[in-house]
């Protein structure tokens, strides 16, 4: 669960939520993901991007307003 309060939605707030989420997505998938981008031919970054923003949507997000 994620804890964010309501009126501190800037963009720095933003980018550490995708950072956490890609350092979640690494940890969980990092050498399968590896493996498809080597395989498909896809750059390891795009893809890992691609991956944090989906999953963003599988966070709990609590606001505090």
């Amino acid at each position: 669960m994620i804890y964010i309060t309501y009126n501190n939605l800037d963009s720095e707030t933003q980018q550490r939520l995708m950072t956490i989420s890609k350092e979640d997505v690494e940890h969980k998938f990092g050498n399968e993901l590896k493996r498809y981008a080597e395989e498909h031919y896809i750059e390891y970054d795009v893809l890992l991007e691609e991956e944090a923003t989906r999953n963003l949507y599988s966070y709990d997000y609590v606001f505090n307003i």
